[in-house]
């Protein structure tokens, strides 16, 4: 089981070109179906049969939630797809599971104001400059938090405003950057960067820590909520947030959902649409609040 769960892995980086924070999620949902399997006395994926795969979801479901639930299972659907075509197995065992259906929850998102309150946390010395310009480029290109981890400094041209991301499945596009954005990256390059680089002269990456390393997803996470906290936003924000926000206010001010779709890197416009049912939900909101006989 071990030796297929490996070669799916690899097709679905080697062959669709999912990033590896995906590939890794997908090496997570595997190795704890084989485990579950090693338990029911299970060893060889030929032996896997639809009543084992709902008995793993049933399992599931007793600590974890539907949505993680309904993921492990499209990772399995995958994962015997795959095998099928290849000859491994002769039919999906998980084939005629249904997904169950989800209610779908809308993004938290910060309101203009709160985002001016987090923007204003950063201190003025080195490491307040890198924090203020990775906050201006997350919420003024609505970048993932992935795609700002990995970004190298000739991804960035603050010359005519734009920066350059690989997104999921490594598709490139090309966001603007606002003036604000501009002006807090390149006071951090000019100035505060090359400091933290020290020896590191050959290192690529835009955010650096103390060491001259790359800022990892994790970090920016930290850094993301420390910021929330000083400001006093009353939500348990992520990086995610941001580029909600980003989305959502861009739509709020009459952007087109087209424009919205390409600067974000949907695949799908439906996965865009959500936004126009936050905003929604804001005009119902101040509606009740406001109108004389809501």
């Amino acid at each position: 089981m071990r030796e297929h769960r490996e070669g799916y892995l690899a097709h679905l980086k080697l062959e669709r070109g999912l990033s590896a924070t995906t590939v890794a999620s997908y090496a997570i949902d595997l190795a704890l179906f084989e485990r579950y399997c090693r338990t029911r006395g299970i060893g060889a994926v030929s032996r896997v049969r639809p009543r084992l795969v709902r008995d793993f979801l049933q399992w599931l479901r007793t600590d974890r939630s539907p949505s993680t639930v309904a993921r492990k299972l499209a990772c399995l659907k995958g994962w015997f797809r795959f095998l099928v075509a290849q000859g491994v197995l002769q039919e999906n065992p998980a084939g005629f599971i249904e997904t169950p259906r989800l209610w779908r929850r809308l993004p938290q998102t910060l309101s203009e104001a709160e985002v001016t309150q987090l923007l204003q946390g950063p201190t003025a010395d080195a490491l307040g400059s890198r924090d203020l310009a990775l906050l201006e480029l997350l919420y003024g290109c609505g970048l993932r938090v992935s795609e700002a981890a990995s970004l190298d400094v000739d991804h960035l041209n603050l010359d005519v405003g734009f920066v350059r991301c690989l997104g999921k499945g490594r598709k490139e596009r090309l966001v603007p950057l606002g003036k604000p954005a501009q002006r807090a990256l390149r006071r951090y390059l000019e100035t505060v960067r090359p400091k933290l680089m020290g020896n590191c002269s050959q290192g690529h990456a835009v955010f650096v820590n103390r060491s001259g390393t790359r800022l990892t997803r994790q970090r920016i996470w930290q850094l993301i909520r420390h910021y929330a906290i000083k400001a006093h936003v009353p939500k348990r924000i992520g990086p995610h947030t941001l580029r909600h926000s980003f989305a959502t206010h861009l739509l709020a001010r009459g952007a087109d959902l087209r424009t919205v779709q390409e600067l974000l890197g949907h695949a799908n416009i439906t996965t865009t649409q959500r936004y126009t049912q936050v905003d929604r939900a804001r005009l119902k909101r101040v509606h009740e609040q406001h109108h004389p006989r809501p």
